[in-house]
């Protein structure tokens, strides 16, 4: 879920890792990875081997067709292990606004099945009594971010994960700040088919964590991968359709 173009090779390496521990497991495993053009057909196949998944698709259509791996953790501040948060980015010249003063603004996510893009918004403005009236889609976290520094948006929910890579690699974001931080939820879940050896897929990404170089591990930013149950992707609500 977090591959850019700067980090595809320690991706790549880290995979390598997986797939070596796997097959001392003996465990076959594809050879390379690939992105699918269609998530909801690649995560719902039965011949499904490794994926990454987000904690809204997950609740809302996959846990009762999925096997949960574990959930990577990032080290991310104000977060427990494995999980993350979102920050509420404006423009800099907004920063010194409240939320509500945005409720008539345009909200821009990357999409409406995103937790950290949109249903964290969702229980956020919930507390201050209020859902943005103007939201548009952008297709990704760094377009949002890019049309709230051109202008055709005002505000967004971007994981923070995310907001790290996009601060060190896109130089737009220099316009932008963060107006606050949601409350943080479980991470972007490693998942597989419901017949695959979880366990001995937990076991070989563990290893394979442990086994990173320091360059590709501080490109990845990955510490571990921990065990979030279930009923933690569960409790979070949903935002109306």
């Amino acid at each position: 879920m977090y591959m850019r173009p700067e980090t595809i090779d320690a991706h790549r390496g880290y995979y390598a890792l997986i797939r070596k521990h796997l097959d001392a497991r003996g465990i076959d495993s594809p050879a390379v990875i690939t992105e699918p053009d269609d998530l909801y057909s690649h995560w719902e196949s039965p011949n499904l081997f490794l994926s990454q998944t987000c904690g809204m698709p997950y609740r809302v259509r996959l846990h009762n067709q999925v096997q949960l791996i574990g959930t990577p953790d990032f080290g991310l501040e104000g977060c427990k292990p494995g999980y993350y948060r979102s920050a509420m980015v404006v423009r800099r010249e907004d920063k010194n606004k409240t939320l509500q003063n945005f409720k008539d603004s345009v909200f821009t996510y990357n999409s409406d099945d995103s937790q950290s893009g949109y249903a964290t918004a969702y229980q956020l403005t919930q507390k201050h009594g209020f859902w943005f009236r103007n939201r548009v889609p952008s297709g990704s976290h760094r377009d949002s971010c890019l049309s709230i520094a051109e202008r055709r948006a005002d505000i967004a929910a971007i994981d923070a994960m995310t907001w790290r890579l996009l601060k060190k690699y896109e130089f737009f974001t220099e316009q932008l700040t963060i107006l606050e931080w949601t409350d943080p939820t479980p991470g972007l879940p490693y998942i597989t088919a419901r017949d695959n050896d979880g366990l001995s897929m937990f076991e070989s990404i563990s290893a394979a964590i442990d086994e990173l170089p320091d360059d590709h591990r501080q490109l990845l930013n990955i510490h571990s991968l921990v065990k979030i149950h279930t009923d933690e992707y569960l409790a979070v609500s949903n935002p109306p359709d």
